[in-house]
């Protein structure tokens, strides 16, 4: 059991180190590390995953490493998992913050930056890409309509409320209605 807490801790703590740009640059290399390599969930059960932990209070790859981790492991997972994805950025944060005073005003460090905003773009927009695969037509309108009202800063919590309310509502129509003969 210790060694497979390790080998989450590991994972994620790696995962931490080389990815740069937040949650979203994270989620291409934890769906590689959970579905491709280590087959810890399933493609449909990562996509769960991340419609939680996008609307779970907190970083979204921080939840979904804790997801991940207490589908395998429960408690000890989560905690493996929590630990192994946030423990690179603190150290990280913490050199920075010692040394960062020195290297402010440094037009390389600003370039090197500088640099890395498209890459950085590029692994959040990967993941779009790959989870819209399969999508119906009228799942992409949806997805659509939603990406250009939040560009025009209507807040996501009133499609994540209505996207709780439609499934609901779904569920109950499809398990109440009455069956024919």
């Amino acid at each position: 059991m210790f060694r497979q807490l390790l080998t989450l801790f590991a994972s994620f703590f790696k995962i931490g180190c080389f990815t740069f740009g937040g949650g979203y640059a994270m989620i291409p290399i934890i769906r590689k590390e959970v579905i491709d390599k280590r087959r810890w969930v399933e493609k449909e059960e990562f996509i769960n995953l991340l419609a939680v932990a996008q609307s779970a209070p907190g970083p979204m790859a921080v939840n979904v490493s804790i997801m991940v981790g207490y589908k395998i492991f429960r408690t000890r997972g989560a905690v493996a998992a929590f630990f192994g994805t946030v423990l690179p950025s603190f150290i990280i944060l913490l050199v920075i913050a010692v040394f960062f005073s020195r290297i402010d005003e440094n037009p390389t460090v600003n370039s090197i930056f500088k640099g890395m905003r498209p890459a950085v773009v590029a692994l959040i927009l990967q993941p779009v890409f790959a989870f819209a695969k399969g999508l119906k037509y009228w799942e992409y309108g949806v997805f659509i309509v939603i990406a250009a009202a939040i560009w025009l800063q209507i807040s996501p919590v009133w499609f994540i409320a209505g996207g709780i309310a439609a499934g609901a509502g779904r569920t109950y129509w499809k398990t109440k209605r009455p069956t024919r003969p």
